[in-house]
């Protein structure tokens, strides 16, 4: 595979390939690309990966492979961690003109379609975000067995041996103390 560097950000001009027949490719390498992510996400290194982009009887398919991190906290021990991401993208790339008139088209019937500019430009940004923002797990982990946070002093579990004596109670919850169930005196 012969790739083309593509500059940030994730834009093509793709004129030429809109004026080739059906079935004509292209392959792109998506390298050191860096996109925001919204409020609370952020990449913790850059996009890495590939484009390839097919020409369709109504546009471009679009396939990338791509590889990101983003930074995150573990949800049981609140350790700040880096989560992997592997992303795959599959769209359709309509025209937003005419390629002969260069007329608008009616975008109406598929709104949600990807769209080219009006400069015939593929713009994967949008894209690659809301694809990372989907990949983006719920509760990302520091590893898949972390013990989390202790329930009495909130200390990580993981740091070591970890021991309370057993009189450490809240003191609020010291009249259960007393509190006996009487096997005998249950109703049935």
């Amino acid at each position: 595979m012969t790739g083309r560097p593509v500059p940030e950000p994730l834009t093509w001009n793709v004129s030429g390939l809109m004026a080739e027949p059906p079935g004509v490719s292209r392959d792109y390498l998506v390298s050191g690309v860096t996109i925001p992510l919204g409020e609370d996400l952020r990449l913790a290194g850059p996009i890495e990966g590939r484009v390839h982009l097919a020409r369709t009887n109504r546009g471009l398919l679009v396939q990338a492979t791509l590889e990101a991190s983003i930074e995150a906290e573990c949800s049981r021990c609140l350790r700040e961690i880096e989560v992997p991401l592997e992303l795959e993208i599959e769209d359709e790339a309509l025209p937003s003109l005419d390629l002969q008139t260069g007329a608008p088209l009616d975008v109406s019937a598929e709104p949600d379609a990807v769209r080219l500019t009006d400069h015939h430009e593929l713009e994967l940004e949008p894209v690659v975000r809301e694809a990372i923002q989907l990949a983006e797990p719920i509760a990302p982990l520091c590893r898949p067995d972390c013990p989390g946070l202790c329930s009495v002093c909130g200390e990580r579990l993981a740091g070591g041996p970890h021991d309370h004596p057993d009189d450490a109670i809240d003191p609020r919850l010291e009249a259960l103390r007393a509190f006996r169930v009487d096997a005998g005196s249950e109703t049935e």
